[in-house]
């Protein structure tokens, strides 16, 4: 457990240790939101109804952020497809049942851009949604987080609970996964930059073709829209959603090819050698990017540019790579 400053409602974390739920956990702490209660996994597992059911029983939080998921890039949704649908399915349905059951105040579901139809009108807003065919390689854990959506919407329209949905956009920053195997796009990017860069590579190669438009938040700018969200009143979250289409989006509203991603990295990490393009390689969705209307009408917007983010995350993979490499 992490306690705060022993004033305010108990917040549950779930997925502290990942790189989205490490990021709320420090903005609640910095704010002195209340007491923080987290469980590691070893400690809780998600996946057992019984246990979650009697770890709420136990802690009695009125505040829940539901950040735990199994997440991966393109290689690692394509390679385990069911554990990505059941696995997620199954945390979203203990968590959100059971805070239902055992009386919070209110609880905030994290779910992603790729819930939105693979050839979505661009910017992509919260209408689009179940409006088209999902993108292939990521298709079960888009499923999975849909009905991360509609639970929540169903509780409060049935018990009138405050569950609330977010879908952020494409994250990076301290914390998250530089295992090239399973990571996303940037910190796939840096490692492979930095690796090239010590060993002095002619080149570096990109899946894909280079064209597809990404938009990038900043974990740290993620952590701040989920508090913000979270703290509403819920009169003014209503107006600016509907009972049964009430996400918000979070991102920045704009958008990067990645063969630009791919420079910038490169040149923030200091490689000086060749961008090559593997064009067999899968491209995924031609373009992500959110329309953040919902979320700029509340009042919030993101502040951390994209050089600067990738800066400070180059900087922490920096000091962390031993530990990474073990």
């Amino acid at each position: 457990m992490v306690e705060g400053s022993g004033r305010g409602p108990t917040i549950y974390v779930a997925g502290h240790r990942g790189m989205v739920g490490a990021a709320i956990c420090r903005q609640l702490e910095a704010a002195g939101a209340g007491e923080i209660v987290t469980r590691t996994h070893a400690e809780l597992d998600l996946l057992d109804q019984t246990a979650v059911e009697r770890f709420f029983a136990e802690t009695r939080p009125e505040q829940v952020y539901l950040a735990a998921a199994k997440v991966g890039g393109i290689w690692a949704n394509n390679e385990y497809p069911a554990e990505f649908i059941y696995e997620n399915l199954m945390i979203e349905a203990n968590i959100i049942r059971a805070a239902h059951r055992h009386g919070a105040d209110r609880l905030l579901f994290l779910g992603s851009s790729c819930i939105y139809p693979r050839m979505a009108e661009q910017p992509m807003r919260e209408q689009a949604l179940l409006t088209g065919t999902l993108e292939a390689t990521n298709e079960p854990y888009a499923i999975a987080k849909i009905a991360g959506i509609k639970l929540c919407e169903s509780f409060n329209r049935q018990y009138g609970a405050d569950f609330r949905s977010v879908m952020p956009t494409n994250l990076y920053g301290p914390g998250d996964n530089f295992d090239l195997e399973k990571s996303h796009v940037i910190p796939a990017l840096i490692r492979k930059f930095d690796t090239a860069k010590a060993d002095n590579a002619a080149a570096v190669e990109v899946w894909g073709t280079g064209t597809p438009r990404r938009e990038f938040l900043h974990v740290d700018d993620m952590a701040a829209a989920c508090v913000f969200v979270m703290q509403l009143d819920p009169e003014a979250y209503r107006k600016q959603t509907e009972p049964m289409l009430s996400h918000i989006n979070v991102g920045v509203g704009d958008d990067v090819t990645i063969a630009e991603l791919a420079r910038t990295v490169g040149e923030v990490v200091g490689y000086t050698g060749e961008i090559r393009f593997d064009v067999s390689k899968p491209d995924g969705t031609p373009r992500k990017l959110l329309d953040v209307s919902r979320l700029k009408a509340l009042g919030w917007k993101a502040t951390i540019g994209l050089r600067e983010g990738l800066r400070g995350t180059y900087e922490w993979f920096l000091h962390n790579r031993q530990a990474l490499r073990d």
